[in-house]
């Protein structure tokens, strides 16, 4: 198990590695906002179709050649951006991540669970899942320290690190036995949710993971400039640390044991996830990096426990042959928030400063918050006549 955590680790940290370097690029490309913004969601745009195909076919391919052909493509999306020299070929390593990422991300926790005991099943998943988090943002804060403190070739030298990484993760995946199921049957790519539970999933389930992947998507895209040109700090390594506290906070806080009820975790997860960015777009008011920091840890506090009780409600909510159709969706919502709002911020950049861009994509959040609270009520009696029901 450890082994493969490790591999899921270094692969989490490649998908968000190159975050910090934002502001980098678009200093020496002359890359605005929007333009950012879109570099960064052009790797969500190629995941997620990456992610339904391999979900729905990799256990027939093999789960194992699955997982080397995408940290193969990962470090060809790596060996591109060190001999980066246009625009395009940024975007090109996005999309490679993206792709590698997608293919990767699903078959993982398959093959880690093959890996496992059936009877430390559960822990194996909490832990591929704080793995992941504490990797997504572990990636952004190297980047960051690499490039700030060691000075030699910032656009190269990352990379260079990220790539030893990506072949240590290689060297450990081909340690691990094969344990493959011969005929394993293919499994349809579809979506859909259950009739009888079209509300409250739209309501609770995948409206609050696309608010969750919306507010961090835009911390991932714009918070570098961000620092730099709201905040004038010149230092990258703050960005990167900030993304770590937000994720690996995040995972961390998922231990926590109160509030155990999920509609009540999901309430207060919800109101700290605006609390939190409502706190960042102060700290840019006034130029505080104490309220940049408080901002960060609050909104990871709301992500942390948002994506736990929201895949929580997604896996027990429907039936047995439904789940996989549900946990599907889940993700479409996810993803989508990493695409479509962070670049509607980039576009608001080009009419209004980046700070009062994020105002309106926090009121935006607001409102959908507010929904959401409203509705819990509802959702509550749903969710408890589902439990009696067993």
């Amino acid at each position: 198990m450890r082994r493969m955590l490790l591999v899921v680790l270094i692969m989490s940290c490649g998908a968000t590695y190159v975050s910090s370097l934002f502001p980098i690029y678009g200093e020496h490309y002359k890359l605005s906002n929007l333009e950012i913004t879109i570099l960064f969601a052009v790797y969500a745009v190629f995941l997620l179709p990456t992610l339904l195909v391999v979900g729905a076919r990799g256990s027939s391919w093999g789960l194992k050649k699955v997982l080397r052909y995408s940290i193969w493509i990962s470090i060809a999306s790596t060996l591109l951006f060190i001999v980066s020299s246009n625009v395009w070929m940024l975007y090109a390593s996005r999309i490679l991540e993206g792709i590698a990422y997608g293919a990767f991300t699903g078959t993982a926790s398959a093959f880690l669970l093959k890996q496992t005991a059936k009877d430390k099943a559960g822990k194996a998943l909490k832990l591929s899942r704080v793995t992941v988090n504490m990797g997504f943002g572990l990636g952004p804060a190297i980047s960051g320290l690499i490039v700030q403190y060691l000075h030699v070739q910032p656009l190269r030298l990352p990379f260079w690190m990220l790539l030893i990484m990506l072949l240590i993760s290689l060297i450990f995946l081909e340690w691990l036995p094969k344990q493959e199921e011969r005929n394993t049957p293919k499994h349809k790519i579809s979506l859909g949710i259950p009739e009888h539970m079209k509300s409250p999933f739209w309501s609770f389930i995948g409206l609050p993971i696309f608010t969750v992947f919306t507010l961090g998507g835009v911390v991932f895209s714009l918070i570098p400039s961000f620092v730099k040109n709201v905040l004038h700090s010149g230092n990258l390594s703050i960005s990167g640390l900030l993304i770590l506290l937000l994720l690996g906070g995040g995972a961390v806080l998922q231990f926590f044991p109160w509030p155990r009820h999920p509609v009540t975790r999901m309430r207060i997860s919800i109101l700290a996830l605006t609390a939190g960015s409502w706190f960042i777009v102060i700290s840019g008011e006034t130029s505080s990096l104490l309220l940049l920091w408080a901002g960060i840890f609050i909104q990871g506090l709301g992500a942390g426990w948002t994506f736990q009780a929201a895949l929580t409600f997604a896996s027990q909510l429907p039936k047995p042959e439904e789940r996989p159709r549900v946990i599907s969706a889940f993700y479409l919502c996810a993803y989508s928030g990493f695409i479509v709002p962070p670049v509607a911020v980039g576009l608001l950049t080009q009419f209004f400063d980046l700070n009062v861009s994020l105002v309106i994509i926090n009121l935006f959040a607001a409102l959908i918050v507010i929904y959401m609270l409203i509705y819990s009520v509802s959702f509550q009696r749903f969710y408890a006549k589902r439990n009696q029901r067993g």
